[in-house]
This record gives structure tokens, sequence and C-alpha cells, in this order.
């Protein structure tokens, strides 16, 4: 046998052998995935609350609006048909469909953006109030805090 057929030969196959590992060695190793699993479950577990807390300071602020829009409804509805400023509102619930003299607050612009308000939780008239002298209250349905708004001041927390 030839020596140059005989390194001509083994270059073939020691090109070959190490195609071979090269192939082998293209893949993660089980460690390597570990990690990565372990990465991803880290950052959900950080990015999960805080998805959670933006959602729910979200729908607090819907609460707040629908407060803001029924206040400027009631304030609405004194101008056109409450002149007399002794007049007494009728209390409970006052919601966009609640009627009032002649007139709804769902009329008037009092829009609920909340569309899951429970009975007695969405924007309330609390008893006592007049035209000139009111509170309104409701409920965040998802987080159960209670916002007021009066007829001197915004969009507060806590009852009137």
């Amino acid at each position: 046998m030839d020596t140059a057929m005989y390194f001509r030969l083994m270059g073939k196959l020691n090109a070959r052998r190490n195609s071979l590992t090269e192939q082998s060695e293209k893949g993660f190793t089980l460690i390597e995935l570990l990690v990565v699993v372990i990465i991803i479950g880290i950052l959900a577990a950080i990015a999960i609350p805080i998805f959670i807390g933006v959602q729910n300071g979200a729908k607090e602020s819907a609460v707040k609006s629908d407060l803001t829009n029924a206040k400027t409804a009631y304030v609405a509805a004194y101008t056109q048909f409450g002149s007399d400023a002794t007049v007494t509102v009728p209390s409970g619930s006052i919601t966009p469909t609640t009627t009032v003299g002649t007139t709804t607050f769902g009329a008037l612009g009092a829009t609920a953006s909340v569309p899951n308000y429970a009975a007695g939780a969405g924007p309330t008239l609390k008893a006592g109030s007049t035209w000139t002298s009111f509170c309104i209250a409701a409920t965040s349905p998802d987080t159960g805090k209670t916002f007021h708004i009066s007829d001197s001041t915004g969009v507060a927390s806590g009852v009137c």
C-alpha cells in the first residue's frame, strides 16, 4: 500500500470522524434547558403580579370615571330641572337608568364603564343628599375598594 494513498484515506476518515462529533454536539444539554425554564419561571413570577396590579388600577379608574360622570349628570339635572335648592332627591342607587324627576342620568351622560356592578354597588346617591349638597359613592366589583365624590370635592377613597 502506497503511503500517499494511506494518508489520503486516513485524512478522509479523520474528516468524517470530525464531522460526526460536530453534529452530535449541536444540541442543548439538559442543564441548559433547565436553566432557561427556571429563568422563564422567575420572569413570569415577577411579571404576573405586576400585570394584575395594573389591571386592578385600571378597573378602579373606571369606577372613578363613573363617579365623575354621575356627578356631571347630577349637576346637569339640577341645572335643568332643580332650580329650587330645597328639593330633596330620592335616595338609593343611581345608575344610568334610574329616573330622577322626568329625566334619567343616562340621558344626561352618566354612562357606566364598569359593566358588572353588583346590585347596589354602582354609583349610589347617599341618603340626605339634596340638589346642592350631595355625595355619590361606588364600589369596585373587582377590588372591593369604595370611592366617593361630593358637591365640593373630587373623587376620593372611602365612603361618604
